[in-house]
């Protein structure tokens, strides 16, 4: 691990700003300020890198492109775009210095088949007026509550676009906006080693409050709620029917996640205080935990959290090809990975968060260092290690501009596990309908009753 911190940068902004209690989390109106110059709205590095091959963020994708219809699956931007070179297990050591250990670990555990396509960096990511301006009143104002799990003062967007720790860049990729409610069809598959799958298909929809435009910090500390999430089961036929609703809380200290579950064998709701931490992922065939799910979720309580600064990283991002209505499931899901030819990696600044399992506590995950992509907080990768101190799993997020929104979001997350030589790819969505974005939804379609209905139908 040495050689890979050898690597990361510690921006002086952020050292200067790190208190001897290692906690804060306001900042000036001046520095704040920064984030209409040197930085961008959400606080990355406006400029470009010294070489050029990160260029400077001029607003990424503000229109939507020639040929696309809202609904329909995203049209690639840039189709143009050709590709630089291919990283192969052949040449990995040339580019060390670009990858995670996790990402070469890929390289070693399937030296015939992995590789990644590079292409030119586009900086895409953009959002709406009115979530730069409240990132702004954020950045003056949030605040984390008693030991990390939970915000205050926040609304809108991230609350800490000039971070001082990693907790407060772990809330920021929770936080970040995805919109004010979203309706989203697809599903999950973990194929086995000789490539077989059984596809598990879902419905799911997210409700923001937190993301409401004009939503005020104050009434939300009232109500207690950053967001609602529900999901469904639709195929196979033996897990049809099963549903999990989960409250999201602002003040996890005041109220911890609230969860209920329906089971169609039982036909009966029940309350489900286990669906957090470790506990294995819906249908994931034991391939993921719960706070896996989006990269990470829930309750930070359990890590010590370290802002270790920001390195040049190649990930995974404008995943149209991926993404695209053109290609089918079978072609994207092939043994030991998904299809190298579909993935376009790119050079991109990250901030590292390393999460280590506090002492007198369980995980199955000793350690996690995330890779958060600093144009957007989505996170890009995850090198997940066990109790061994070895490299356990290695997750990646495939990331698109949903530009109708526009927000930069994930259209398919991948969890490696290195030690079975298994994946499981989830969001997979090419042969259904598209997210909308415009679903209008309200807390009546997140209680437990509503929960009762949607498992029976």
């Amino acid at each position: 691990m040495r050689n890979n911190m050898n690597k990361v940068t510690l921006l002086s902004l952020t050292i200067s700003m790190v208190l001897s209690t290692g906690a804060l989390a306001k900042i000036p109106a001046d520095e704040a300020a920064k984030l209409s110059s040197e930085l961008t709205p959400m606080g990355a590095t406006r400029a470009a890198n010294k070489d050029g091959s990160i260029p400077e963020w001029t607003g990424g994708i503000t229109k939507l492109p020639a040929g696309y219809t809202v609904g329909e699956h995203h049209v690639d931007p840039y189709p143009n775009d050709k590709i630089k070179f291919t990283i192969t297990a052949k040449n990995v050591a040339d580019y060390k210095a670009l990858l995670t250990p996790g990402q070469v670990k890929l390289f070693e555990t399937y030296p015939d088949t992995y590789k990644m396509n590079i292409y030119q960096t586009r900086r895409s990511a953009s959002y709406p007026e009115h979530v730069y301006q409240a990132v702004k009143g954020n950045a003056t104002r949030s605040e984390l509550v008693e030991g990390g799990n939970g915000i205050k003062q926040a609304a809108v967007g991230i609350p800490f676009p000039v971070p001082a720790t990693g907790l407060e860049a772990i809330w920021n990729h929770t936080l970040r906006y995805r919109g004010e409610s979203v309706s989203r069809s697809g599903g999950q598959a973990a194929p086995t080693a000789s490539g077989n799958y059984t596809y598990v298909g879902l419905t799911e929809t997210l409700l923001l409050p937190y993301n409401v435009k004009g939503a005020s910090a104050d009434e939300l500390e009232k109500t207690n709620i950053l967001f609602k999430f529900k999901q469904k089961v639709t195929e196979p036929a033996r897990l049809a029917g099963t549903a999990l609703l989960v409250h999201e809380t602002m003040d996890q200290v005041k109220t911890p996640r609230q969860a209920w579950t329906y089971n169609t064998g039982q036909r009966r709701v029940r309350r489900a205080p286990n669906v957090a931490y470790d506990a294995p992922g819906t249908a994931a065939d034991g391939l993921r935990t719960t706070d896996d799910f989006d990269m990470y979720n829930g309750a930070p309580n359990r890590y010590n959290w370290t802002l270790k600064g920001k390195q040049e990283l190649l990930i995974p991002y404008n995943d149209y090809r991926l993404h695209s209505d053109k290609v089918s499931y079978d072609e994207i899901l092939q043994p030991g990975h998904i299809n190298p030819d579909l993935v376009r990696y790119e050079k991109h600044r990250v901030w590292v968060v390393e999460a280590n399992l506090k002492e007198n506590t369980r995980h199955i995950y000793k350690k996690r260092v995330f890779y958060i992509d600093e144009d957007s907080w989505q996170i890009s990768v995850t090198d997940i290690y066990d109790n061994r101190d070895e490299l356990y799993r290695v997750a990646v997020a495939h990331a698109i501009n949903y530009y109708e929104v526009p927000t930069l979001w994930s259209t398919l997350d991948v969890y490696h596990d290195i030690q079975s030589r298994r994946y499981l790819a989830i969001g997979l969505d090419n042969e259904t309908k598209m997210y909308d974005f415009s679903k209008k939804l309200n807390e009546r379609d997140f209680t437990p009753a509503a929960l009762r209905r949607e498992g029976r139908r």
